[in-house]
């Protein structure tokens, strides 16, 4: 049964195709409950925080970008509207409210299915403000410099997104438990994976008073 669905793309911008094909998966899916509102259409200097990602990702070369949100008839109008003049893919994802698992499962069935061309995929999630296109970038030149198939960010001690897989792992994804994120697959063979610091990992926009304190006055 198929997982989710892919509404058209808007526009597609030209890529040079002479690296490695790098996708970007963009986990949108959550309810935001303790911002009170929609934390991917929170305007974070001067742009959305989804549309912040979903820039870093094009100018670092990813391709296709895929953005899984819920849905939901109401976000996914607005979340369309908000991409219309960028290359993403908006995957629509029905089973979003059993856990973020189900939203990796949708992109990694994506790519599996219908792009077979893509190496890898970066895992990023909207709410981290300071990812930009110099970190997805220096995930892709690790992977290149030491052939580990993970590429995790490394930020409060601990791995953890963005992270870069190679298409091998794509079905350890796919088959993720339905609440569990990618960090059980990062963590399960430390060899395989090589660490990029990003000391503004560790921060997130989960609550109204996060933004408050992030934004400029």
């Amino acid at each position: 049964m198929q997982l989710c669905r892919v509404l058209p793309c808007r526009r597609f911008q030209s890529r040079d195709m002479s690296g490695p094909q790098i996708a970007a998966v963009i986990l949108a899916a959550g309810e935001s409950t303790r911002l009170g509102q929609p934390k991917q259409l929170l305007q974070f200097h001067g742009k959305t925080l989804l549309r912040r990602v979903v820039d870093a990702a094009s100018e670092a070369a990813c391709q296709p970008i895929l953005v899984v949100v819920a849905s939901n008839q109401a976000e996914l109008f607005a979340i369309e509207s908000e991409l219309n003049e960028t290359d993403a893919k908006v995957v629509a994802n029905p089973n979003w409210k059993r856990g973020i698992g189900t939203s990796i499962r949708a992109g990694a069935e994506y790519l599996i299915e219908v792009a077979p061309e893509v190496e890898g995929t970066v895992l990023l999630a909207c709410d981290q403000p300071f990812v930009d296109s110099s970190v997805i970038s220096g995930l892709i030149a690790l992977r290149r410099a030491t052939g580990k198939p993970v590429v995790a960010s490394s930020y409060g001690g601990s791995l953890g997104v963005p992270v870069l897989f190679d298409r091998a792992h794509l079905p350890e994804l796919v088959g993720l438990d339905e609440r569990t994120g990618a960090k059980g697959i990062i963590f399960a063979n430390r060899d395989r994976v090589a660490e990029l610091p990003f000391p503004g990992g560790n921060i997130d926009i989960d609550t109204a008073e996060d933004w408050q304190r992030l934004s400029p006055t």
